[in-house]
């Protein structure tokens, strides 16, 4: 039923509920970032339409068909996450073999992006007039690409010239679309649409990434928990299960998603990405007895896949935690300046341990030494980053910041002592990440309050 998700013990667990009848109407997937969950969610939504129920694994009923290329009126998406390096990987893989399974994996790529446009979520919405110049290209494109399949034409030039358009029209409508935090007014517009009689079976509501929620969505996701309509499956995602609301919680089956071995990610990688070569070599550094078999992850890795899908994009996360680990040493570095010239002694061991962590990291990587000022530690940022275009990447950028005060605080031993540094760095750059995703700012202006912000908060 779930074949094709590997390496997952809470997919065996739904697919006995599943059978057995017993699935949930509201349900969590937690566990870390690529680790199955979306698409696990996204087949079980497929199984819950499904015209055959009895044998749903390979069917091609309408209902299945419309699940597949999500754009079933009974599916219901929304949440922030990124898409861009899906995406482009996805265009990737088509174009190195245009056929009906790569040009599937290239149109979900797009699609999963286009759901979180829905009509239902943003009506009356201002901001989506601008949009909707993006949507209808990109619905478009995709409707080309669909005729010449049907015709058996395969003009590769243009194939390439139209996946590029794409990718590029998809790149701008995250950029300008996507925010950081699920707005009130989608879960209140999702909980009318959760009342409407369903066109078939049945119809699934997913969250993704549930965790980033406003304080009101929260409550008012409650209310859909509280008396979900017979008709409706609920289920949420996120990588951060403690961050939701006990009383969100308490309201959810949980299905709990671990992260997979390298191993299996790398077949994962050659199955869904037809990259065998990558494959291959992951699978020779993971054998018993490589170097790399014995070491553990690296800090702020998110797993393979995460890191091969990044690799796509103009910034990867190689280059991103090495600009955090700057940015963290030069703050640091200012900050002992100031506090040195006030005479303060000895330093506090949370911002030693912060320094002396995260500058070998950026020096490393050929960024330097840390600098004492906020605009020219911003301005390398920004030109290390490509001025966060590509907008998914700010937030990536900012996890990057709190993964690595994490480690060094763990790495130097700090202790309890090290709370209030773990909680300066955890608001303003929560601050952060809100006005650039909820409020338009720029990232550069956001980067400069946060540099202050956190230099203000080590001398309090």
């Amino acid at each position: 039923m779930f074949d094709h998700i590997l390496g997952q013990p809470a997919v065996t667990q739904l697919s006995n509920d599943i059978t057995e009848g017993i699935v949930a109407p509201s349900m969590l997937f937690a566990g870390p970032s690529a680790s199955g969950k979306g698409t696990t969610a996204l087949e079980l939504g497929r199984i819950r339409s499904c015209e055959n129920p009895a044998a749903p694994e390979d069917c091609t009923c309408h209902a299945c068909d419309l699940h597949r290329l999500l754009s079933h009126p009974d599916l219901l998406i929304l949440g922030p996450r990124a898409f861009s390096g899906e995406i482009a990987a996805a265009t990737a893989v088509f174009l190195n073999g245009p056929e009906a399974a790569t040009r599937l994996l290239f149109i979900r790529s797009v699609r999963k992006l286009l759901t979180r446009f829905s009509p239902v979520l943003w009506e009356d919405d201002p901001k989506i007039g601008k949009l909707s110049a993006y949507m209808v290209s990109l619905e478009e494109d995709l409707d080309t690409l669909g005729a010449w399949e049907e015709i058996g034409e395969a003009p590769q030039e243009k194939i390439k010239k139209c996946c590029d358009g794409i990718l590029k029209t998809a790149l701008k409508l995250e950029s300008e679309g996507i925010g950081d935090l699920i707005p009130i007014a989608h879960i209140r517009r999702a909980a009318y649409w959760s009342h409407l009689a369903p066109t078939g079976r049945g119809k699934l509501l997913l969250i993704e990434n549930a965790d980033h929620m406003q304080e009101g969505a929260r409550n008012s996701l409650l209310k859909i928990l509280e008396e979900p309509p017979e008709s409706l499956t609920i289920l949420l995602t996120t990588s951060r299960e403690k961050s939701l609301l006990p009383t969100i919680l308490s309201r959810l089956r949980p299905y709990r998603f671990t992260q997979r071995t390298r191993t299996i990610e790398a077949e994962v990688i050659r199955r869904v990405f037809r990259d065998a070569r990558f494959a291959e070599t992951l699978a020779a550094e993971d054998a018993p007895g490589s170097p790399r078999d014995s070491q553990r992850r690296p800090p702020g890795s998110t797993g393979r896949i995460s890191a091969y899908l990044d690799a796509f994009l103009p910034v990867s996360g190689e280059i991103l935690m090495p600009l955090a680990a700057f940015f963290i040493a030069s703050v640091a570095s200012a900050t002992v300046v100031d506090l040195r010239n006030k005479g303060d002694s000895p330093l506090p061991e949370g911002l030693v341990s912060l320094g002396a962590y995260t500058a070998p990291i950026a020096e490393a990587a050929g960024l330097g030494r840390p600098l004492r000022n906020a605009q020219g530690t911003v301005a390398k940022v920004l030109a290390g980053a490509e001025n966060f275009e590509v907008r998914a990447l700010f937030s990536q950028f900012l996890n990057s910041l709190l993964t690595l005060v994490s480690e060094s605080l763990r790495q130097g031993n700090v202790g309890p002592g090290g709370i209030p540094y773990t909680t300066l760095w955890g608001t303003h750059v929560k601050e952060a990440l809100v006005s650039v995703g909820t409020y338009n700012q720029a990232p550069a202006l956001a980067l400069d309050r946060l540099y202050i912000k956190i230099r203000q908060g080590f001398q309090n």
